[in-house]
């Protein structure tokens, strides 16, 4: 059986029903969107860039980035599109702002019908849930934008192999795992799967919430 809350049957239906689409993407709702907000603009995203919002949720990010950015240049992917489509209806400032076409629903990190002029992307507290194999899917899949100049995601990361095999507490005091979420990686193991995929890493020092890691992505030349 999955560890996994977002796993569970009926899940995101029972949350949104009971109003709780904020809750269920991790808390600390305007603090977080902030925080994305900052890390994103300090990477270079301007108002004519395109993003590309990776487990967007109930756009925590998106009701602040859409109203920064140029019309129609937010798309929001995530494994549900009825919380994608819940944060459209309860978070917009205005909704007219983005077509509901731009969120797409993708468990698998396809980005299917994303179009190729993305130039940011980022994936905010989404691989701390999953397997480390979906990192590598992202990475590689992502490869497909030509434009893309940095891809912003976060990870919690354990200090070294013997450390990894227990459980990890985090600077925030969450407690991480190498086989159940919430899921802890070696800074190592980032490294591996970016050179291997294309792509070269730098790890920020910036401290965000819980303890995660943030690190920038950008292809390798």
């Amino acid at each position: 059986m999955s560890t996994n809350p977002y796993e569970a049957d009926g899940f995101y239906d029972e949350a949104i029903a009971a109003g709780r689409h904020r809750a269920i993407v991790g808390g600390r709702w305007d603090e977080t969107g902030r925080i994305q907000m900052s890390v994103l603009r300090d990477a270079g995203l301007l108002p004519h860039h395109h993003l590309l919002d990776i487990g967007a949720g109930a756009l925590r990010l998106g009701c602040k980035a859409v109203p920064y950015l140029e019309p129609e240049h937010y798309w929001a992917t995530d494994a549900s599109r009825a919380i994608l489509l819940a944060g459209h209806r309860a978070e917009l400032a205005a909704p007219d702002r983005l077509d509901p076409q731009h969120l797409i629903e993708d468990a698998r990190f396809d980005f299917p019908g994303v179009p190729g002029n993305i130039t940011h992307a980022i994936a905010f507290a989404v691989f701390p849930h999953l397997p480390m194999v979906y990192l590598r899917r992202a990475l590689t899949s992502l490869r497909r934008f030509a434009k893309l100049e940095r891809f912003l995601f976060t990870v919690f990361l354990a200090p070294d192999a013997t450390s990894a095999a227990a459980p990890c507490r985090q600077p925030d005091g969450v407690v991480t795992h190498d086989l159940r979420p919430p899921y802890h990686l070696l800074p190592e193991d980032v490294t591996h799967m970016a050179r291997c995929t294309g792509w070269q890493v730098t790890r920020s020092d910036v401290m965000l919430p819980r303890g995660q890691v943030l690190f920038t992505a950008q292809p390798e030349v």
